[in-house]
């Protein structure tokens, strides 16, 4: 059995093309749920101005930093916590190279490979490393409690009882388990 602490959390963003596009959207839920990510967080939002320049400040004075921000602000996304083994690795490997020419060259299979239109418009996001996924997830799910996720549902999504409410888009804990907060 594998070390629980690789069982990770990463985030990952569906942009603004992809919700305008059904099929497109479906085909890389299905892949998150064939890859066995476990959905912690869902949501679909316009992102803001404000909380597009904190999440991009790594970017800011790029030549690309203001045409990222608006195709990010220009419609909604969708934004999830994703928990699984080794999450962070491998959920950017099944994203496929950043830069979409690459990813449709050298990893035609993967998500950036198949649905990314330019580099702007690769399709999705996902942190790069721990800390980062923790930076990023408080970007977006502000209330997200790391203490409650590490003592207790860390465990609950990796071994226990959890259900797919797929209408949501999202997995929950069996009603069934009580836990104290």
């Amino acid at each position: 059995m594998m070390k629980s602490e690789a069982f990770e959390l990463t985030l990952a963003i569906l942009k603004p093309h992809v919700i305008k596009s059904p099929f497109v959207l479906q085909s890389i839920r299905n892949l998150i749920i064939a890859n066995d990510f476990k959905v912690v967080k869902s949501r679909r939002m316009v992102i803001s101005r404000n909380e597009a320049a904190l999440f991009y400040a790594d970017h800011k004075g790029k030549f690309f930093y203001n045409r990222l921000l608006t195709f990010m602000t220009s419609g909604p996304s969708d934004v999830h916590i994703l928990a699984g083994y080794d999450a962070i690795a491998r959920w950017r490997k099944l994203l496929g190279p950043t830069k979409v020419y690459q990813a449709q060259f050298t990893d035609p299979d993967t998500i950036r490979g198949k649905f990314g239109l330019s580099d702007t418009r690769n399709a999705a996001h996902g942190s790069d490393s721990k800390i980062s996924a923790e930076k990023e997830i408080k970007i977006f799910f502000k209330d997200f409690d790391f203490e409650k996720w590490n003592n207790i549902e860390k465990d609950i999504y990796n071994y226990g009882k959890i259900d797919f409410d797929s209408l949501n888009f999202v997995h929950t804990i069996d009603k069934s388990l009580r836990y104290e907060k």
